[in-house]
C-alpha cells in the first residue's frame, strides 16, 4: 500500500481485502481447540476425514450438510462456517465514521499485518499498533499525519509492535499504552475500562487475553458526536470470519470475543491486526467462533 493513496482510496478498496483465514485455517484453529485431529473430528460428525484432509488443504467442496455437521462437533456458527464455505462471507462497509482512519497495512513475512491512525485532526493522529519494523511503518505511513498524540499497542508480538521505538522516536512520544502485565520500553499499562482522551476522541481499553496472556482491544468514540458510529482495534482476538490463534487460552478468546463484540453498538466498525474490516454485528451474527 503506497502512502500517497488517499483516505477514500483506501477504504473503498477495503471490502476487496481477503479474509485472514480461509475455511481450512478455521477448521485447523478449532480442531486444535476442541483437542481434535481430522481423524477423531471425522468420527464425531461422521464426516469423511478425506474430506476434512481437503478442506484444511484448502480444497474446500464441503456441502451445507458437511458443514452443518462439522460446526456442531467443533461448537462453531454453522452459518459463519457455511458461508466461508461456499466463499461468501459477507465484509459489510466501514462508512460513516465520525473521524478518518488510516488503516496501515504492512508485509509481513508471507502475510500482511494490520496498524492504524485515527485522525484526531490538525496533523494529529492516534497509532494502534506500529507493524513489523520500522521500514514497513514508514512506507505505509499517511502524509497528513505528522504528528501523534498516543500509541496504542493490542499485544507485544514482532510483527505488531517491531515499529514501536521508530515511531516513539520520530514523533517525540514520551510513552505507549500497552496491557497490564506485558512488559516494552516506555509500555505504560491500559487495564480494563481505563480511557484516554485526545480532543475529541476517547479510547477505552478492554482486556482481552486469549491469543497471547496480554492483549487489549481499544474502543474510540468521538465525544463530539456520541452517538456516531465508532471503532473497535481488536488486534488479534477478532478477524472478519475468524478469531487469533488461542495459545494462551482458547476458553478466554472466545468469551472475551462474544464479550467484547456484545459490549460496543452493533455497528461499530471492527479493525483488525489482519484482514478486512467488518463490524460488530456482522461478527456476531457470523463469525464461525461465536456460537
Amino acid at each position: 500500500m503506497c502512502a500517497l493513496e488517499t483516505r477514500e482510496d483506501i477504504l473503498a478498496t477495503h471490502t476487496q481485502i481477503p479474509l485472514e483465514d480461509e475455511l481450512g485455517d478455521v477448521l485447523e484453529k478449532a480442531m486444535s481447540c476442541a483437542g481434535l485431529t481430522p481423524e477423531t473430528l471425522s468420527g464425531k460428525s461422521g464426516v469423511p476425514v478425506a474430506r476434512i484432509r481437503d478442506a484444511v488443504d484448502y480444497r474446500p467442496e464441503l456441502g451445507p450438510s458437511e458443514c452443518g455437521r462439522l460446526a456442531s462437533a467443533l461448537g462453531l456458527n454453522e452459518v459463519g462456517l457455511c458461508a466461508l464455505a461456499s466463499g461468501k462471507y459477507p465484509v459489510p462497509d466501514s462508512d460513516g465514521l465520525p473521524f478518518a482512519v488510516w488503516p496501515l497495512r504492512m508485509t509481513h513475512g508471507i502475510g500482511v499485518v494490520n496498524a492504524y491512525i485515527v485522525d484526531a485532526g490538525n496533523g494529529h493522529g492516534l497509532l494502534f499498533d506500529t507493524g513489523p519494523g520500522p521500514v514497513a511503518l514508514h512506507a505505509t505511513w499517511p502524509p497528513g499525519i505528522t504528528a501523534l498524540d498516543a500509541i496504542f499497542l493490542t499485544h507485544i508480538e514482532p510483527e505488531h509492535a517491531g515499529g514501536l521505538p521508530e515511531a516513539l522516536g520520530r514523533f517525540h512520544v514520551s510513552k505507549a499504552f500497552i496491557p497490564t502485565g506485558a512488559e516494552t520500553a516506555k509500555g505504560t499499562a491500559m487495564g480494563e475500562g481505563e480511557e484516554f482522551v485526545s480532543g475529541a476522541l476517547k479510547v477505552v481499553a478492554y482486556r482481552t487475553p486469549g491469543h497471547c496472556a496480554m492483549h487489549n482491544c481499544y474502543h474510540v468514540t468521538s465525544t463530539a458526536v456520541p452517538t456516531a458510529r465508532s471503532l473497535l482495534i481488536s488486534g488479534d482476538l477478532i478477524f472478519a470470519g475468524s478469531a487469533g490463534g488461542p495459545y494462551h487460552c482458547q476458553k478466554q478468546l472466545r468469551a472475551h470475543l462474544r464479550r467484547v463484540l456484545a459490549a460496543v453498538p452493533p455497528d461499530t466498525v471492527v479493525a483488525p491486526g489482519h484482514g478486512p474490516m467488518t463490524t460488530a454485528g456482522n461478527e456476531l451474527r457470523y463469525n464461525p467462533f461465536v456460537s
